[in-house]
């Protein structure tokens, strides 16, 4: 099944085992074919991010209406990492925000899908973001002001890892502890690549989680490949209370795709369509659109 033919609709159920992992690889190949058509984009990004985001939408833990995208008491998600918008927008269509068919303007002239997420064109994008290490002092701000408003939804923000050599990262960290928001989930790409090279070979990153730890973090690290434990990780920042959530999700740039995998030159790398059809072999699923 291609969950980017079927739109869900008042009677969507969230998706798990077989059923999710298939689902995420869909989204790998979307991406993959969305960058194709424009000549442009995050390959790399999209392939290691793809499971987290299939979890977070498809895997039922964001409350959301698609058919209201500004319903009140909806979950907020952050995709601070906007340069990965191939896999974004795929996520969105599948959860069915918006016409799968949309996706094939991916980066045209007048499309609603621009190269970095916009709130006042896509549905569903709740900043607008790209410009790095602005993701996460938006959803902190978002956590506070739902705090304020004594409202019980929740955010989720999906940094990635080179982004946190950003400081405004930190200083959002050190606000989201202050003040106990303990309705706050960082989620951190940790594929160790950056633009250019690997992350600890620019500027190194680790001990990530004890980072997070000693800025006062309920932190959790998981396979962020292994939908079972990404959703067991959700379901621990649920019931954390008193702190903030990150979950440092390790994951493979170009996971899925072997001439991509772990590989820098693929931050930025574009697949011609042998390459896309090659792709689509490995990933067992099919190119969602003619080339």
């Amino acid at each position: 099944m291609n969950p980017l033919s079927q739109m869900p609709g008042i009677d969507w159920k969230p998706l798990a085992g077989a059923e999710l992992a298939h689902a995420a690889q869909w989204l790998r190949i979307s991406a993959m074919t969305m960058t194709h058509h424009a000549g442009i984009g995050h390959t790399g990004g999209d392939l290691s991010a793809a499971d987290i985001l299939a979890t977070l939408y498809l895997g039922g833990v964001l409350h959301l209406r698609p058919d209201q995208p500004r319903w009140p008491d909806r979950d907020r998600f952050i995709m601070s990492k906007g340069h990965c918008s191939g896999l974004f927008y795929s996520t969105l269509a599948a959860r069915g925000f918006f016409p799968a068919e949309t996706l094939k303007t991916y980066m045209d002239p007048m499309s609603k899908l621009n190269g970095h997420p916009d709130r006042n064109k896509a549905p569903g994008v709740e900043a607008n973001t790209g410009p790095l290490g602005h993701g996460l002092p938006i959803a902190v701000g978002a956590a506070l002001a739902c705090r304020m408003q004594r409202m019980s939804w929740r955010v989720y923000v999906l940094t990635g890892d080179g982004e946190l050599q950003e400081g405004s990262n930190w200083e959002a960290a050190m606000t989201a502890r202050h003040y106990e928001l303990d309705n706050l989930v960082v989620i951190v790409d940790r594929n160790r690549i950056q633009q250019g090279d690997f992350t600890e070979s620019t500027i190194r990153m680790d001990p990530m989680a004890d980072k997070w730890r000693a800025f006062g973090f309920h932190t959790v690290e998981v396979d962020g490949h292994n939908h079972d434990a990404l959703l067991a990780a959700f379901a621990e920042a649920a019931s954390t209370k008193g702190k903030p959530t990150c979950i440092v999700a390790n994951t493979v740039k170009g996971k899925g795709v072997s001439f991509a995998e772990n590989k820098p030159a693929w931050h930025h790398g574009v697949p011609t369509k042998e390459q896309l059809y090659a792709a689509a072999a490995e990933l067992g699923v099919e190119v969602p659109w003619s080339i």
